[in-house]
């Protein structure tokens, strides 16, 4: 049987890459923020990667570097991952960001303080701990997203802020814990800077006093 010619091969070549191209622009896009000596790396990944896997993110997505100083709140429509060490830059990456399937992977065997994100609009969190704990991931449905629940638009503004009716305040203190995630709601909560004075940010961010809203506690 004669091998194939140069022109079969050079067809069967690019045929390939169209299929690897149409395949590729068919995958739903997910976002990977890692943090790392003090530099923050944001892609864009086609396929999942495994956790804490610095060098194969770098390899296999579109990333690029983001200075602490320029990070700016946005929202994310899709899946976003994070892998982090401590929880210097997670305040900057998540307070007050619209997210609602959201990943976080500590890479890391540091203890945790006592500290707070508030998260709008979470429906989805699941946790790795595997760099600090044995344990396998963990998954928690924060809400379901009924028909009763309000269209948030992506946008950043104050607007934008008042009309996320969900806020999830989540402990970053449970990742130092074997324990299983848990959670609660408190539904109809008429004025959220007044009945959480001790989390002081919330007076930078104006609430519609008119709305109410539900607040979930991820501990």
């Amino acid at each position: 049987m004669a091998p194939p010619s140069r022109h079969s091969l050079l067809l069967i070549s690019v045929l390939g890459v169209f299929a690897l191209n149409c395949f590729t622009r068919g995958q739903k896009n997910s976002t990977l923020i890692f943090t790392k000596e003090n530099t923050i790396r944001k892609c864009s990944c086609s396929a999942d990667i495994r956790d804490c896997d610095y060098s194969l993110a770098n390899l296999m997505c579109g990333c690029h570097t983001i200075l602490p100083f320029a990070v700016e709140r946005t929202s994310y429509s899709g899946p976003l991952t994070i892998w982090f060490t401590d929880t210097s830059a997670l305040g900057l990456l998540l307070n007050f960001t619209l997210v609602r399937d959201l990943k976080l992977s500590l890479c890391s065997t540091n203890t945790l303080p006592t500290e707070y994100l508030a998260i709008c609009g979470l429906k989805r969190l699941r946790i790795n701990t595997k760099a600090k704990h044995p344990s396998p991931e963990q998954s928690l449905l924060i809400h379901s997203g009924g028909e009763s629940e309000p269209r948030e638009k992506p946008t950043l503004s104050h607007t934008g802020w008042q009309s996320c009716m969900y806020v999830s305040f989540l402990d970053m203190a449970l990742f130092n814990r074997e324990s299983s995630l848990k959670s609660y709601s408190i539904e109809n909560v008429a004025s959220i800077a007044n009945n959480f004075p001790y989390f002081s940010y919330f007076k930078t961010f104006p609430f519609l006093s008119n709305k109410s809203y539900v607040v979930t506690f991820i501990y």
